[in-house]
């Protein structure tokens, strides 16, 4: 997405940056794993076909990705040609596929690195993601799409609010979904008030 292409969402533990061609490599490494494809229902593609959905995801106007960085890692690694793909956790995304309701998003996260995972990047990450696609995109109703057996997930979004809608046995993974309140934005506001938004490239 044209709009998130040169902007940086600085939190407590993570930075949010935008899905660059110097992230493919490390991005195409992370979809080679079975885990990651079952848990983010995709099909590994080449290099090639990667470097291709990178370039049609930051120009595609319903499709909103960031990747995400370890903000610890990243303040001390001090090779500037690799300072973000070695400290790169996972990525967050918010996707409208609906053109006829502008509103409602499907919202996806994956926390690729094991080392990142179980310490609080990706929730941070997600209520970052929530909080700007709220205030930025005009997001009102958030749906996430889960296996049945991916429970961390499932634990993660029923705790926000996320209420199941639909379940496919086909597929094996259930509905969830949010209509944003009154009640949920005191809490996402509290939640987020330290995020900064910067431009992209800058000093982190």
């Amino acid at each position: 997405m044209k709009q998130n292409q040169n902007m940086c969402i600085i939190g407590n533990d993570i930075l949010l940056i935008p899905y660059k061609a110097k992230h493919v490599p490390k991005y195409h490494d992370w979809m080679k794993s079975e885990e990651l494809q079952k848990l983010t229902a995709s099909e590994p593609l080449t290099l090639e076909e990667e470097y291709s959905m990178q370039q049609a995801w930051a120009e595609d106007a319903d499709k909103c990705t960031f990747i995400i960085l370890s903000k610890e890692d990243y303040n001390v690694i001090h090779d500037e040609a690799s300072i973000e793909e070695e400290a790169m956790a996972g990525d967050v995304n918010i996707f409208f596929n609906d053109p006829d309701e502008k509103s409602s998003a499907e919202l996806e996260i994956m926390i690729a690195e094991k080392r990142y995972r179980k310490k609080g990047l990706g929730k941070e990450a997600l209520l970052a993601m929530m909080k700007y696609g709220i205030d930025e995109l005009n997001v009102s109703v958030y749906t996430v799409k889960i296996g049945f057996d991916n429970n961390i997930s499932l634990n993660m979004f029923t705790k926000l609010g996320f209420s199941e809608v639909s379940k496919s046995e086909v597929f094996k993974e259930v509905t969830l979904q949010l209509d944003i309140n009154e009640d949920f934005l005191k809490y996402l506001d509290a939640k987020t008030e330290h995020l900064k938004i910067v431009e992209y490239p800058t000093e982190h």
